[in-house]
């Protein structure tokens, strides 16, 4: 679709061109012309933006912008006197450097069509219609390492929950459903696993998606300030992703990752913590504590609705690479509120206690919660080829209730949104010959099930090895 918008609008930018050259026409004649082409062009993107394949996200709204602006442009100029009948030659060298320009402004316009498809979600399965609301809880217990002003740690989070029944009928607003957390990976996003979290909420679940600041690739503090991801933490978590063995020592990659699983740990106790302290609160006071910053008296009305359907009695935590890693212990250290754990092909980090003698530590007693991991191809050949003396092979070696399962070719972002939205910027982070679309809806169908019957008591569950 964009290499066709852009080689039609394009095409009569160089059209106008060729026809002025040859032809010269009089100063008052190349305006009106350029007017049209302009108006035609303004037309196209118009009626782009009016049909379904156009009118997704961002993808064509700079180039609607820009064309625009040239429509204006265009007009002004027609309806001011010309200076002269003819262009002169000496212009003719101007005109095509212009047109070159125009060219190259308008391909400019158009790199979020190149880049992103315009994806807006998979269809849900559930009897619900989803709502979500934002907030930002600060927590005082922990100073804002990134910054040196004092300030303390925030962590935004985003509420999907059961809005509506789909069939018009009427909640009876007493419903309680389980609770599902969800951390992000490495420069990750909340949004990261958005279809997840909407066939979740849409069979009956609240999930809460939280971003971590400055491992988040952009998010937002109280003030309204973007907090873009620190850069000292993507070029070392891209050093020590790509090393070759031998290259860092093994004790420093250990404490480099301990201080990041640290981090979000931290992160993730905090708002499970706070989130179902809140639910509780709200059953005898419809107000939200004062760790919790919501833009909008709207907003703090949904989250209160939101808050008060967690059943604090069945609670899972899941999450993508670092966000799994950390999933995964929050899972052993919150055994009596965790009730299951999903990892979405995450080495799990937090589990290698130390390294000592030239081997990782892990921990002895068996891991304590019902768990499923979920690999991408590689990372499967991996635990195939090490099996214990692998972190993860180990902790589901010795998980009470461990099991895990791999979609045949996957690459590690296979098991996020990210190929739906953006098939290029996954390809350069990692995905495999799987068809993307039905590697998500396979995955959101496992997860559904595994939340379903440990959860809620529902269904058989039957995870094959793979699929």
């Amino acid at each position: 679709m964009a290499i066709c918008l852009f080689i039609v609008l394009a095409g009569l930018e160089i059209g106008l061109c060729i026809a002025e050259l040859k032809k010269q026409p009089e100063e008052k004649q190349r305006r009106k012309s350029r007017l049209v082409v302009r108006a035609l062009q303004w037309g196209i993107i118009a009626l782009l933006l009016l049909l379904p394949v156009g009118n997704k996200g961002l993808r064509f709204a700079g180039t609607f912008v820009v064309l625009s602006i040239r429509l204006l442009l265009a007009g002004v100029s027609f309806l001011c006197k010309p200076r002269g009948k003819k262009e002169a030659n000496g212009k003719k060298t101007g005109r095509i450097v212009s047109t070159i320009l125009g060219c190259l402004m308008l391909l400019f316009s158009l790199i979020p069509a190149f880049v992103f498809t315009g994806y807006q979600g998979l269809p849900t399965s559930g009897a619900y219609e989803v709502g979500m609301v934002s907030a930002i809880l600060t927590d005082e217990s922990r100073l804002e390492t990134f910054e040196n002003d004092g300030s303390h740690r925030e962590v935004p989070i985003y509420v999907y929950y059961p809005k509506n029944l789909k069939d018009g009928g009427a909640m009876t607003g007493n419903e309680e459903f389980p609770v599902v957390y969800f951390s992000h990976g490495a420069f990750g996003y909340y949004q990261s696993n958005s279809s997840t979290y909407m066939e979740l909420a849409s069979n009956g679940y609240v999930v809460i998606s939280m971003d971590h600041p400055y491992h988040s690739f952009f998010t937002k503090d109280t003030d309204g300030k973007t907090i873009l991801v620190d850069m000292e933490f993507i070029q070392t978590a891209l050093v020590v992703g790509n090393a070759e063995d031998g290259e860092i020592p093994e004790e420093e990659i250990f404490e480099t990752t301990r201080a990041w699983m640290d981090l979000r740990m931290a992160d993730m106790r905090f708002v499970i913590g706070e989130t179902l302290a809140q639910s509780d609160a709200l059953k005898k006071e419809n107000t939200l504590g004062q760790a919790w910053y919501v833009a909008k008296d709207s907003d703090a009305q949904k989250m209160a609705l939101a808050l008060s359907m967690i059943d604090a009695e069945k609670v899972g935590v899941m999450g993508h690479s670092l966000g799994g890693a950390t999933s995964v212990t929050i899972g052993r250290q919150m055994r009596d509120v965790v009730d299951a754990v999903i990892d979405f092909d995450g080495t799990m980090l937090g589990e290698e206690l130390a390294y000592e003698n030239g081997a990782y530590v892990y921990p002895a007693e068996p891991y304590p919660v019902p768990l499923l991991s979920f690999n991408n191809e590689e990372h499967q050949k991996t635990m195939e080829t090490y099996g214990t003396l692998y972190v993860n092979g180990a902790v589901l070696a010795n998980a009470r209730d461990g099991r895990y399962t791999y979609v045949k070719g996957t690459g590690h972002m296979n098991y996020t949104d990210l190929p739906l939205i953006s098939p290029f910027l996954a390809s350069k982070l990692g995905t495999g010959s799987v068809d993307a679309k039905k590697c998500i809806e396979t995955m959101n169908e496992i997860t559904l099930q595994f939340f379903d019957h440990y959860l809620k008591g529902t269904g058989k569950l039957q995870i094959l090895e793979s699929y």
